[in-house]
């Protein structure tokens, strides 16, 4: 996979992604056939693998705009960099090592324990999974409660999409601190939340694992702020490099935390879960090059909006989902639905005010 460089046909920003699902598609069909022995479970595999990666392409789509929105502004070398190593990262990294990491720490086993424990006792294996879901919901909830507030809590921002509580946001953006202030209020909110419907012990936990979430943000958010700073005094422009990266890497990794755990109600097979839900962040790049060749955020000017309305939704849904469970397909959908009422916001908007281009004359002015 190569950066961004000259604008290409829609299918062509997908060539990497088919032929990836080719590969893991039929590697599907192997696995299905190795552990069951039958072509009917083969085929069941192989569905497991399709429902997987469009459940990841649902669940995604904000994750893609975000991406998209950051990336604009990175420099070429590590908008290849984040397109190269990061897809690295994102399908062997939260698919693979992720899951692994969190028996090993759970369980207090080695890797090596927790690898064979995934091939050969996938029940056990799942079973700590799903022990862990509440730590995990909290922190990457309260993650992405921080990026999708800080996008609303923007003093500079001037396009409105639901125009009142947007205009509030702005006029309190200037208060320090506020979005802090109000994650914390949350996390507090929910934490006797947990304590009444599971007990003081999951509360702590659940406090615990929500405190690291935010001081992860803002560690990303002081980090960047120093490379960039650095950058800036090196060359004379303030471009994204190494903090934006670290940013979208920790941004993936917390939009991939509910999808991986959930994936272990459709297949407790880690293998499985890798391939289907790899496939799909195939998809996510391949939409972030599509979004940032194809000037699509400037494009539809709601588009953006929508995103971070559906992040704050899914960081809601993972506090909730400490409680209850809600099924995947929900969140994947309300967050798609989102996102396409943006986009037909955007285009009545483009509409009324004569085109794009004229009606960003138009905003302008």
């Amino acid at each position: 996979m190569t950066a961004p460089t000259a604008t290409r046909s829609t299918l062509g920003y997908f060539t990497w992604a088919f032929i990836f699902t080719a590969i893991g598609l039929g590697l599907g069909l192997w696995l299905g056939f190795s552990t069951e022995h039958t072509f009917g479970g083969a085929m069941k595999v192989f569905f497991i693998v399709c429902v997987l990666a469009v459940l990841e392409i649902s669940l995604s789509f904000d994750n893609a705009i975000v991406n998209a929105n950051k990336l604009k502004d990175m420099t070429p070398k590590w908008q290849h960099r984040f397109l190269t190593w990061g897809i690295i990262i994102a399908v062997f990294g939260m698919r693979i090592v992720f899951p692994l990491l969190i028996v090993v720490i759970a369980a207090q086993v080695g890797p090596w324990t927790a690898l064979v424990m995934a091939a050969s006792q996938p029940e056990e294996y799942a079973r700590i999974m799903h022990d862990a879901h509440l730590p995990i919901a909290a922190f990457g909830g309260t993650f992405l409660m921080m990026v999708g507030l800080t996008f609303f809590f923007d003093h500079e921002k001037d396009v409105h999409w639901v125009r009142w509580l947007e205009n509030k946001a702005t006029q309190y953006a200037s208060i320090k601190g506020i979005e802090i202030g109000f994650v914390l209020l949350v996390m507090l909110l929910f934490s006797r939340v947990v304590e009444t419907q599971v007990g003081a012990a999951q509360a702590t936990t659940f406090i615990h694992a929500a405190i690291y979430g935010l001081l992860t943000f803002l560690l990303v958010e002081i980090l960047g702020g120093i490379l960039d700073r650095e950058q800036e005094m090196m060359t004379g422009a303030a471009k994204g490099g190494l903090g934006a990266f670290l940013y979208l890497e920790v941004l993936d990794a917390s939009f991939s935390f509910d999808g991986v755990i959930g994936a272990f109600a459709l297949s407790q097979n880690l293998f499985i879960i890798a391939i289907g839900l790899g496939i799909g962040a195939m998809y996510v790049r391949s939409m972030t090059i599509m979004l940032v060749e194809k000037g699509t955020l400037a494009q539809y000017r709601y588009l953006e909006h929508g995103a971070f309305y559906a992040i704050l939704i899914l960081s809601v849904i993972m506090y909730v989902q400490t409680l209850v469970h809600i099924p995947e397909v929900i969140t994947g959908l309300g967050g798609a639905a989102l996102i396409g009422i943006s986009l037909w916001s955007s285009i009545r908007w483009n509409r009324r005010n004569g085109g794009f281009e004229e009606g960003a004359e138009a905003a302008a002015e």
